[in-house]
């Protein structure tokens, strides 16, 4: 899809909303490091990303998307964070990738802050109207160097469709398969079916929303390292929260 010749939200000035930015760690048990920290939405009065979200008006979605993303890299350098960071991007909001990037390169340039140490995350249980636009725009962001991440997996219905056409860096597991996957045999196969079919398809899978011990356990039996939930630690408002490991 091209962009509109005189697109009106790519114009110098375009409205954005006042926001902050909270980080949450992902963390690799294996090596005992943080392996990212996701870069998570909020208001000026600390409101969550949903209501943030809710208050958007509507046209003011690209405006919302280009902050959050400069935001986050913005936090990122100043924290002089040692790892990626991980952005959510809204497809809905990117007219053309190619165009609607340079803003995100722009700050990466200015903050020093290498290409490959961003990883774009787009949920599954994201509304896309046009899913072959979906799939240009993460081809785009890894013709570019950036990493691409699928949200939520298993929290919608379009997931294995959207890893048969594009297979990304990273595949997020949804809390709601990780939640008491220690006493559930059934989540437990999902997830062991679900991580092997990522592992066969050269895809690294990171368990969110973990909040026990007996969970994170259950997962790394599994063979997943990759974790992130509040057992580790909460989202902090504009610096890195100390991980429990």
């Amino acid at each position: 899809m091209t962009a509109p010749e005189h697109c009106g939200a790519c114009r110098e000035g375009a409205s954005a909303p006042a926001i902050r930015m909270a980080l949450q760690p992902i963390v690799d048990l294996d090596t005992r490091t943080v392996f990212a920290y996701e870069a998570l939405v909020r208001g000026q009065d600390g409101a969550s990303a949903a209501e943030v979200l809710a208050a958007i008006e509507p046209g003011g979605q690209y405006a919302f998307d280009q902050a959050c993303r400069v935001a986050a890299i913005e936090h990122a350098a100043a924290l002089d964070l040692p790892c990626p960071v991980s952005i959510n991007f809204l497809p809905g909001a990117v007219y053309r990738a190619e165009t609607c990037i340079r803003r995100t390169l722009a700050a990466a340039r200015r903050c020093r802050w290498p290409l490959e140490r961003i990883v774009f995350e787009v949920g599954e249980s994201e509304h896309v109207d046009r899913p072959r636009h979906l799939i240009d725009i993460l081809d785009a962001y890894r013709g570019m160097g950036f990493r691409t991440a699928i949200d939520d997996f298993g929290a919608g219905f379009a997931g294995l469709n959207l890893l048969a056409e594009f297979q990304p860096d990273l595949v997020k597991f949804d809390m709601g398969l990780v939640r008491g996957i220690d006493r559930d045999t059934a989540r437990r196969t999902i997830v062991a079916h679900a991580a092997r079919m990522c592992a066969e398809l050269g895809i690294s899978v990171v368990a969110e929303g973990v909040e026990t011990l007996d969970e994170s356990r259950a997962l790394r039996d599994l063979g997943i390292d990759l974790q992130q939930g509040f057992v580790f630690a909460r989202p902090a408002l504009e610096f890195a929260p100390a991980v429990r490991l």
